[in-house]
C-alpha cells in the first residue's frame, strides 16, 4: 500500500460542467443521493477550486455532502472537526455504510489500539475522513502527525462554536484557524445551521478564512409550527408539559432546563404509559449512548434532556422538540428545535414559557469573573521573557488547561496578551501590569455579560411576541419574512383572539426601501455601532457590539435621530 508521503493530484475535472456532473455521478453511486442542490454544487465547486467556504443550511438540508462528495476527488483526506464523541460516532458509521471512502475518528474515548490503527488507515490511503475533536487539534503531537498526511480539507462542523458568542462553549474552537495554517492551510469549509451577520464575522476572522465563498439558503423551517404556552405558575405548567407531551404524535424530544427536571418529567411520562428516558451530562457514558441509540431505532419514543442531546441527531422523523423551560437564547432554542422534521414533514416546536423561568437563565449566565486566575496567568507570563505555551502556562499557573485556554483567550481580546508563531505561543504585552491586564479583561467579560443577558430578553421578546413568532424569530438572524409566515399560534388567531384566521401584512412594494434594512450598520450616541437585524411595524432590532440585543420604536427613532449610518 502506498503511503501519504507526497502530495497526490486532486483528480477534478476542469470544466465546470463536467465538474458538477462528476459531482453528481460521486453522489449517486457512492453515497446513494438521487441528486445535489445548487448550492451543494456551488459550495462543492468553490472547494475544488481552493477556496475557503463558509455554509449556512438549516438542519438536515445536506451540509455534510459538501465535504463528502468532493474528498473522493481530492488527493488527499479530509480533517472533520466535530464537537461530540457521539456524534464523530454516528458521522463514522453513516459514511461506512455507504460506497464512500471509510472514515475513522480520533479521541480519547476509545482504547489506543483503535486510534492508532485509524492514523495507520489514513496514511495508507484506506481512509479518506478523519474525525477530530477541538482539543485532539490542540496537541502539537497530533498536528505533526497531521501535517505529514497532505489534508485536502479543513472542514470544521458546529462552526458557530467558533464565533465569540461560544466563548464558553469549547475555547479550544478560537485555536482551529492556527491549526489549519500549521496542517499547510487546506481550503477551510465551515457548516452551520444558523449564524447571524455578526456571527458569520466571527467565523470568518477566527478561522483565518481568506476570500471566502458565503452560501447560504436561509435559516427557515417552514414545515416547523411554532407555538408558546404561558403559564403563571410552575405546577400548572408541569402538568400541561406532561400532558401535552404524553398525548403528542412522536418521535420526540423534551427538552429540559436542569437534570432533575429530565428525571422528574421521564418520571412522569412512563407513569402515563409513554416510553420516555432521561439523558444529561450525568449519566454514565454507555447509559448516554444506550439512550441515543435506542432513540434512532424508535425506542424510546420521547427523550427527556437537558441540552448535552441532540447535537448531531439525524433522526428525520422527529415529530416534535418541546422545551419545558426557556432555554438561555434563540440561537440554542433554533439549533435544538431544528432537530425536528428533517424529514420535511410536519412538526411541531412548543414552548412551555413562564416568565419566572427567565430568572434561572439569568443566574445561569450571572457567573462571577475570578480575578485571582487572571493575577495567576498574567504573572507567570510577565516573569518570562519568552512565549510560553498555554500547556506551560496551565502548569505554571495551576488550573486547568481548559481554564487557561479559556482566560487567556479573554486576555488576548482584551489586548493583554500576545500569541505568537503557529503554536499560539503567549507572552504578554508590553506596558502593562497584571493589575491593568485584568481591568481590561474585566471589562470584556462584562461586555459578554450584556451579550448574553440582552440575548435572554430577545428569548423573552419571542415568547412574549403578538406578532407572527417566525417572523421574530428570522429576524433575529437578519432575515426579513415580509408576511406572516401562517405556521405559528399566532398566525392562527387575529387581535380578537378568533382562532382559524390568519392576519396578514401588506407586502413591502416592489423598490420600496424601508428606513433600515436588515444587516445595514449604524451608530447609537451611547451603545456605539451595530448591526440592523429585523425590522417590524413600529420597531427595529439592532445588535450593538458593546451592549448587545436592543429593540427600538421607529417613532422615537426618527424624531430623537437615535441612529446614524456606521
Amino acid at each position: 500500500m502506498t503511503g501519504r508521503t507526497g502530495s497526490t493530484s486532486p483528480r477534478t475535472p476542469t470544466s465546470p460542467r463536467h465538474r458538477i456532473a462528476e459531482l453528481r455521478r460521486i453522489a449517486r453511486e457512492r453515497f446513494g443521493w438521487s441528486d445535489l442542490a445548487p448550492e451543494q454544487t456551488e459550495a462543492m465547486g468553490a472547494l475544488l477550486d481552493g477556496h475557503d467556504v463558509l455554509v449556512v443550511m438549516p438542519t438536515g438540508s445536506g451540509k455534510s455532502a459538501i465535504y463528502q462528495v468532493p474528498t473522493v476527488l481530492l488527493g488527499g483526506p479530509a480533517v472533520v472537526v466535530s464537537p461530540l464523541i457521539s456524534l464523530q460516532r454516528d458521522q463514522v458509521a453513516g459514511l461506512r455504510r455507504s460506497a464512500a471512502p471509510d472514515a475513522v475518528a480520533v479521541n480519547s474515548a476509545q482504547p489506543e489500539s483503535a486510534t492508532e490503527e485509524g492514523w495507520r488507515a489514513v496514511r495508507e490511503g484506506d481512509a479518506e475522513y478523519l474525525f477530530m475533536s477541538p482539543e485532539q487539534l490542540a496537541k502539537d503531537t497530533v498536528l505533526k502527525r497531521l501535517r505529514g498526511l497532505n489534508p485536502s480539507l479543513f472542514v470544521v462542523d458546529e462552526a458557530h462554536c467558533v464565533s465569540s458568542w461560544g466563548h464558553d462553549f469549547r475555547p479550544d474552537y478560537l485555536s482551529l484557524g492556527e491549526a489549519a495554517e500549521r496542517l499547510g492551510r487546506p481550503p477551510v469549509l465551515a457548516l452551520t445551521a444558523t449564524a447571524a451577520t455578526p456571527v458569520r464575522a466571527d467565523i470568518l476572522e477566527h478561522l483565518h478564512m481568506r476570500d471566502a465563498e458565503v452560501v447560504s439558503t436561509g435559516t427557515d423551517r417552514p414545515n416547523i409550527h411554532l407555538d408558546v404556552r404561558t403559564f403563571t405558575d410552575d405546577d400548572g405548567k408541569r402538568a400541561a408539559v406532561a400532558h401535552w407531551t404524553a398525548g403528542a404524535h412522536g418521535p420526540g424530544i423534551l427538552y429540559t432546563a436542569t437534570r432533575r427536571d429530565a428525571e422528574t418529567h421521564a418520571a412522569r411520562l412512563r407513569q402515563d404509559g409513554v416510553a420516555a428516558e432521561a439523558y444529561h451530562a450525568g449519566m454514565k457514558a454507555v447509559d448516554r449512548r444506550r439512550i441515543q441509540d435506542g432513540f434512532m431505532a424508535g425506542r424510546p419514543a420521547v427523550v427527556v434532556a437537558t441540552s448535552a442531546f441532540g447535537m448531531g441527531i439525524d433522526k428525520p422523523d422527529v415529530r416534535f422538540v418541546a422545551h419545558a423551560s426557556v432555554p438561555e437564547s434563540l440561537d440554542s432554542y433554533y439549533q435544538e428545535i431544528g432537530r425536528a422534521g428533517r424529514d420535511g414533514e410536519p412538526a411541531r416546536a412548543v414552548l412551555f414559557y413562564r416568565p419566572e423561568d427567565l430568572g434561572l437563565q439569568k443566574f445561569l449566565t450571572a457567573r462571577a469573573l475570578d480575578t485571582e486566575e487572571l493575577k495567576k496567568i498574567m504573572n507567570v507570563l510577565l516573569g518570562r521573557n519568552a512565549p510560553q505555551s498555554r500547556t506551560r502556562v496551565a502548569q505554571l499557573s495551576g488550573l486547568s488547561r481548559r481554564r487557561t485556554t479559556d482566560l487567556l483567550n479573554l486576555l488576548e481580546e482584551a489586548g493583554a496578551v500576545t500569541c505568537e508563531g503557529r503554536r499560539r505561543a503567549v507572552r504578554a504585552s508590553s506596558g502593562r501590569t497584571a493589575d491593568e491586564a485584568v481591568e481590561g479583561a474585566a471589562e470584556v467579560f462584562e461586555r459578554r455579560r450584556r451579550m448574553d443577558r440582552s440575548r435572554i430578553e430577545m428569548m423573552r421578546g419571542y415568547a412574549e411576541t403578538q406578532s407572527c413568532r417566525r417572523q421574530y424569530l428570522l429576524g433575529y438572524f437578519g432575515e426579513q419574512l415580509d408576511r406572516p409566515c401562517g405556521q405559528c399560534d399566532l398566525c392562527h388567531r387575529d387581535h380578537d383572539g378568533r382562532t382559524g384566521t390568519t392576519r396578514r401584512e401588506p407586502a413591502r412594494a416592489p423598490g420600496h426601501r424601508a428606513p433600515y434594512e436588515p444587516n445595514d450598520r449604524v451608530r447609537h450616541a451611547e451603545w456605539g455601532e451595530g448591526t440592523v437585524m429585523c425590522i417590524e411595524e413600529d420597531r427595529v432590532v439592532v445588535l450593538f457590539e458593546q451592549v448587545g440585543y436592543k429593540t427600538l420604536s421607529l417613532a422615537a427613532v426618527a424624531e430623537h435621530g437615535l441612529l446614524t449610518g456606521a
